[in-house]
């Protein structure tokens, strides 16, 4: 019961999500386009609620839209809106339209007119335009899209009827504040005059920010303001839901609540990249687990032979293993020959590995990219993009790298962050290909033992004293002697002293959200307390910067292109100055690793 009120607030929060908020105008502008009429806003608010619930449906009846992108329904919301726009700017083209005119000359002359001005069919079409927008601002949502209405189509109606009660309610409030507006502003019904074109212009202008992606420009700021980040507090509540024992779903916070046994290995040596703190222990969950979500929204694949692809479609016969990870990143980088060997091991036995590559850098959102780098790290297995981080947020995931073992039924039966602890993972995959070999009755005997991988880096990670180092103005926390936090170009000296784990620049620089970039002849300087130094970086022409290391030469280092670099290979752990000397503009520096 309680996790229908989830739902049902979870539909009023999102009128408060970043997602929404460049949409609130559509409603508030449909509601008062005309003369004021009090069923209006119900329809326009029924209409989007109905629609959240048959793209649901649409979605989860058929794989053909699943694989449709995001993309496409924001193409053909902001078309319509579009559409709209420009009926309302130009009234005189709309009334000269065969169509209309076959109306106005027919039994349906009302219709015709009411389309034009107060518009049943009008608001129907615009709240049912707005659905897959809306729908997808929400935690809650995707927990009802990726787990519940596959277990139980009943519970995942009620809770989906939940959610869109919820978001129709509060959308209701906001159109019935446009019908206020009605009673303080003359001559609003007048198709040719001033509010009409008023309108029609606004809903130009969002229409063509929703096809081109603006609206998640806006968002993406919001949220980077701190300002509507509603869906935390979302999560809180069904977090709290769990806390209190109450009905338990697989939710993106934590899909591993109901009844696991979860086992932190004390040998385990892990590290992690991304917000969560490094050094976290592996996460293991030994017993049967909840149903794992599937690939929501994929931007594409690789090694697939240009067929998409399913986690559910391996159900009951093949055993999954989800790598989630980013190539720029080190410490996905050095599991990955773990998995190759895996694959190439127990693929006759029922493995299937996909990598789901979840990109840190905008970068990493090139599908070339990504391709060059499964390429270069002779990955075999399929990789699915995730640009728009649907799968991520469904498995609740926070982590580069994370790995999620999936039994025949579909179950996620095993979880480790980071690296390390190669060993036990590979003993999970082994009883979870038995079970899989034994229940389909094929005779065969998975090998045991632990494999080793052609190329092994191994980490003595308690010995690393340096975290990972942002240079983009969004997380540059560690900048030593510029403003932190802020965008923009900077002119910079260097200090007399250098703070350990701390970057200083010499020249002018200018700091992007991802990147700092130099804009001409410059210098960086960073004390750091580890062996090996990686940094990601990218120029647009190959450039050559010298490395120094304690003072010393170090060596030359070409920069081309976006991806990991390793600068310094040192033969002890322990501290060391390290200096950058850079010879024009035009290098990006993204982050420092360290291993």
């Amino acid at each position: 019961m309680i996790l229908l009120i989830i739902s049902f607030l979870a539909g009023v929060l999102t009128i408060l999500a970043p997602c929404t908020l460049p949409l609130l105008p559509i409603i508030v502008g449909s509601s008062v386009n005309g003369q004021q009429d009090k069923k209006k806003p119900f329809i326009i608010a029924g209409s989007l609620g109905v629609s959240v619930i048959l793209f649901t449906l649409l979605l989860k009846s058929s794989t053909f839209f699943i694989h449709i992108p995001q993309q496409t329904w924001s193409l053909i919301s902001g078309s319509i809106i579009i559409i709209f726009g420009l009926i309302s700017l130009f009234p005189g083209i709309w009334e000269r339209l065969p169509f209309v005119a076959k109306l106005n000359l027919s039994s349906n002359r009302m219709l015709a007119t009411g389309y034009k001005r107060d518009g049943i069919i009008g608001d129907i079409i615009i709240g049912a335009s707005l659905g897959p927008v809306f729908s997808t601002c929400s935690p809650t949502y995707f927990v009802i899209l990726a787990t519940v209405l596959p277990q139980s189509f009943f519970l995942g109606f009620m809770y989906l009827l939940a959610y869109a009660i919820g978001l129709s309610g509060v959308l209701l409030l906001v159109a019935f504040l446009g019908q206020k507006i009605v009673d303080k502003l003359g001559g609003v019904s007048d198709t040719h005059g001033w509010f009409k074109r008023t309108l029609g212009l606004l809903f130009l202008i969002i229409g063509i920010a929703v096809v081109f992606g603006v609206d998640k420009v806006i968002e993406r700021k919001l949220l980077e303001s701190g300002l509507g980040d509603i869906t935390k507090v979302e999560q809180k509540l069904l977090g709290l839901n769990k806390k209190n024992g109450g009905e338990t779903l697989d939710i993106p916070e934590d899909p591993f609540a109901e009844g696991k046994v979860v086992d932190t290995t004390e040998n385990s040596s892990t590290t992690v990249s991304g917000p969560g703190p490094s050094g976290l222990e592996g996460k293991k969950v030994l017993s049967k687990g909840p149903k794992s979500p599937d690939l929501l929204y994929p931007s594409g694949f690789i090694n697939t032979d240009g067929k998409s692809i399913t986690i559910a479609q391996y159900k009951g016969k093949k055993v999954v293993l989800l790598d989630i990870w980013t190539y720029s990143c080190i410490n996905c980088q050095r599991t990955i020959p773990y998995i190759n060997a895996w694959y190439e091991k127990y693929k006759p036995y029922g493995l299937e590995v996909i990598g789901l590559h979840t990109p840190e850098f905008a970068f990493e959102k090139v599908q070339k990219n990504v391709e060059e780098a499964v390429k270069g790290f002779n990955i075999k297995y399929p990789v699915v993009m995730d640009n728009e981080y649907a799968t991520w947020n469904a498995f609740g995931n926070q982590f580069w790298p994370r790995k999620y073992l999936i039994n025949i039924n579909g179950e996620i039966i095993y979880d480790h962050i980071g690296e390390g602890d190669y060993e036990h993972t590979e003993t999970v995959i082994q009883k979870a290909l038995q079970e899989l070999n034994d229940v389909n009755g094929t005779g065969l005997k998975v090998p045991t033992g632990v494999t080793k991988p052609s190329k092994e880096v191994t980490v003595e990670q308690a010995k690393v004293r340096s975290p990972e180092i942002y240079f983009g103005s969004s997380r540059n926390t560690n900048f030593g002697n510029g403003a932190s936090g802020v965008s923009g170009e900077q002119k910079l000296a260097l200090p007399a002293t250098f703070e350990n784990n701390k970057f200083y620049l010499d020249g002018t620089w200018s700091f992007d959200k991802e990147f700092t970039e130099s804009k001409a002849a410059g210098k960086l300087v960073f004390n750091y307390n580890a062996k090996t130094v990686y940094m990601v970086a990218s120029s647009d022409k190959d450039m050559t910067v010298q490395i120094y290391v304690d003072g010393k030469f170090y060596k030359d280092l070409v920069i081309k292109g976006n991806t990991l670099y390793k600068i310094v290979e040192g033969d002890s752990y322990g501290p060391h100055k390290l200096e950058i000397s850079v010879p024009r503009d035009g290098v990006k520096f993204f982050t420092f690793t360290f291993g």
